[in-house]
């Protein structure tokens, strides 16, 4: 079954206005099943290992001997088609020309963002938003900045939530039913998609380090990444380790989460939070396959915060507005999970992983509103009860099940 999703009705919009569309993001989030949904585009891979000869021994001859409009997928084998590409659209823009998918962040490579500037729409394409999963056409920061006290609440209850959470938000493993089968499915996509794209982008001279170290990482998803103590906990060097993140951050398995930094008269954290982009994966390399294997886990806050983090990371994404997404830490040991700021807006949302919330709960959010000036300010703290409670104007508690 094919579900709808958001970004699509973006890109066939885009397609008016741009010559080529990049759409980007890990494997298996279903780029390629939502460029295929373009009918009148012709379809063709560089994971087939003769059009990739082609493509990297003629990348001139490659390009001039394909039929527009066309889907070239996995366009990251073969960066150097990006600049004949450029030179297509140059001597002949016609909009709506190519659509390209990549499994890597292809700005991130050297040259590339020149090469199309002003000629490409870039989209993000990330796992299934919850809302997506059951087609529901809404995005959660426009729920947060309406009637909180109306919000629309899915009938889920909180066992079901966990269980979404341990599964993570890849297609295919919505369609697995078995335990069993989803750990295969979860160590193959580790080793078959990850390792492999990891070695296509960069130097990785010790595949078994960088596994070791992935996994250490996974014990660091929603901390402030201190590089130092990751070193010695893998026993790789600060320098490598920069690289494995880096390496890691281009095939979107992880992020990193920016401090709060305003001037509000408080020392800050400055270090970037670390966090793995599906809940999926993080429960798998943890360990973590049942509901009880979650309560009991000793990283159940971790897993739980790594879910919401990446919901909102999808939902900003989608949004028609700009917010800048980051952590708030002082040094004195006041935080609050996320900070979401538009020009109009600060959204400060803690996320607890109980089935009750308590005034207590607000109180690092109340003590940052009173410093933030000029913008509507809006305290939430996301729980697993039923209710959505109103503890002061602008301070609600709204259960977890506001992402379903």
């Amino acid at each position: 079954m094919y579900i709808k999703r958001t970004l699509e009705k973006e890109i066939v919009e885009a397609l008016e206005f741009f010559p080529i569309i990049l759409l980007t993001g890990a494997r298996q989030v279903g780029k390629s099943t939502l460029s295929l949904k373009f009918k009148e585009f012709e379809y063709i891979t560089l994971d087939d290992t003769t059009l990739f000869s082609f493509a990297k021994n003629d990348p001139t001859g490659f390009i001039a001997s394909l039929n527009k409009p066309i889907i070239i997928d996995e366009i990251q084998k073969v960066p150097e088609l990006l600049s004949e590409i450029k030179k297509d659209v140059d001597s002949d823009r016609t909009n709506g020309s190519y659509l390209l998918t990549g499994s890597a962040n292809l700005l991130s490579f050297k040259n590339i963002s020149d090469s199309l500037a002003g000629r490409v729409a870039i989209f993000e394409l990330y796992p299934y938003t919850m809302k997506e999963f059951y087609s529901k056409d809404e995005n959660v920061i426009d729920i947060f900045l309406g009637d909180i006290s109306k919000i629309p609440l899915a009938s889920l209850d909180h066992k079901e939530i966990q269980m979404h959470i341990i599964h993570g938000a890849y297609p295919e493993i919505q369609k697995i039913t078995t335990t069993k089968i989803r750990y295969i499915w979860f160590s193959s996509y580790i080793r078959t998609y990850i390792e492999r794209d990891v070695r296509d982008i960069g130097e990785l001279r010790n595949l078994d380090k960088f596994i070791g170290a992935y996994n250490v990482l996974a014990t660091r998803s929603a901390n402030i990444l201190n590089k130092k103590n990751l070193s010695k906990d893998t026993q790789v060097d600060v320098k490598t380790l920069d690289n494995y993140l880096t390496l890691l951050e281009q095939v979107y398995q992880v992020f990193k989460l920016k401090s709060y930094q305003k001037n509000i008269g408080k020392e800050m954290i400055k270090s970037p939070k670390v966090y793995f982009a599906d809940s999926g994966v993080l429960s798998h390399l943890l360990r973590v396959k049942t509901i009880e294997d979650l309560q009991n886990s000793s990283y159940n806050g971790d897993i739980v915060e790594t879910f919401v983090y990446s919901e909102l990371k999808k939902h900003i994404a989608l949004h028609e507005d700009f917010f800048n997404f980051n952590y708030y830490r002082t040094k004195d040991k006041r935080e609050i999970d996320f900070i979401l700021e538009s020009d109009k807006h600060v959204l400060a949302i803690e996320v607890k992983s109980s089935q009750t919330a308590r005034v207590d709960d607000f109180k690092h959010i109340i003590d940052l509103e009173p410093m933030v000036k000029g913008k509507k300010f809006i305290g939430i703290v996301l729980y697993f009860g039923e209710r959505v409670i109103c503890f002061k104007e602008k301070f609600w508690a709204v259960p977890m099940k506001v992402f379903f």
